[in-house]
């Protein structure tokens, strides 16, 4: 039984997404005989060393062929098995579409695709590595859900919860190691239900994976600068999207999406379409990556050159903000 103290935490923490990743599988192993581990020669990135060491029965290592890779998970898959399949996001997103469409999406296999350092946690590798379209990408294709932690802790709990239900999964794991701490206790989980972190009148910011634990400090600075109140809301799950948060977000004057993927296709257009559907409805800012690959650098340098930073964010809150007739 996993423990949600503050050790396992910072532990978890530091060791950053996968490795958290590969924590929740060892404990699904303990627990659960189905569980099995595919990976495209990425045993070390997906956390999964601890894992080969105590189970080397129970991970495959299919090499560096990834959507062979999609095709051994979806045959496990097929025979009762609930394999989770390890890759870099942008490998398991574009490079493995094909596979992921029709094993996952149509044939409806209880496949788990793990996406490793989503966003641009390896931006240093430049952009053949960095995943700014996964979402949109595995969005579009039916029957599919996909969910985004926004630390470590909730990196453990939805490996756990995906293991859970009977449906093809994305798990998109964001963040580098040393990931920032959302949650420092023990809380409950579940997919298709966003959670409030903070309560706010004046604005709703909706977020997702990393971007949750900046827009929490950008809510900081609005409230502390300019006396502006704003709920945080982490939507950990992005498909199926909790439209009942989305419909309490409507309440304030100005909802924000933010997120470490494209602003194209990721959160900020699944909540744009559906508000779309709504008559009454507050005016919208979709916060993320801009439509271009920027040159490789750092992970804390493409934040800042993505304009993803606490200050950046309440920046563009405040700006769009202020032009608001209430």
């Amino acid at each position: 039984m996993i423990e949600y103290k503050k050790s396992n935490i910072k532990l978890w923490s530091r060791l950053g997404s996968c490795g958290a990743f590969g924590f929740a599988a060892n404990e699904l192993a303990q627990t659960n005989d189905n569980v099995l581990m595919v990976t495209s020669d990425l045993c070390f990135y997906s956390g999964l060393d601890r894992f080969k060491s105590q189970y080397p029965n129970k991970l495959f290592n299919v090499g560096i062929a990834e959507q062979n890779m999609v095709g051994v998970a979806s045959g496990l898959a097929n025979e009762g098995f609930i394999p989770f399949a390890t890759t870099y996001a942008t490998f398991a997103s574009a490079r493995c579409a094909d596979q992921v469409r029709v094993n996952m999406g149509y044939m409806n296999l209880n496949v788990k695709l793990v996406g490793l350092t989503a966003g641009l946690s390896v931006g240093i590798l430049g952009p053949t590595h960095i995943s700014i379209e996964d979402i949109a990408i595995i969005r579009s294709i039916p029957n599919i859900v996909i969910l985004s932690p926004a630390d470590c802790t909730e990196t453990v709990k939805a490996t756990i919860a995906a293991s859970k239900i009977d449906a093809p999964v994305y798990l998109r794991l964001s963040g580098p190691m040393n990931n920032p701490i959302v949650y420092t206790d023990d809380y409950n989980f579940e997919i298709g239900k966003a959670i409030t972190l903070i309560e706010g009148k004046d604005i709703s910011i909706i977020a997702t994976g990393t971007m949750v634990y900046n827009s929490l400090k950008a809510a900081e600075i609005l409230k502390e600068k300019y006396s502006i109140c704003a709920s945080v809301i982490n939507m950990h799950t992005i498909k199926p999207l909790d439209k009942n948060a989305v419909d309490m977000a409507c309440e304030s004057n100005l909802i924000v999406t933010v997120e470490e993927h494209s602003k194209i296709g990721g959160l900020g257009s699944a909540v744009s379409e559906y508000l779309s559907e709504k008559t009454n409805k507050p005016p919208q800012l979709i916060l993320g990556l801009s439509d271009e690959y920027k040159h490789a650098g750092s992970y804390d340098y493409l934040i800042q050159q993505y304009g993803l930073t606490p200050e950046k964010i309440a920046d563009n809150i405040l700006k769009k903000y202020k032009n608001i007739e209430r």
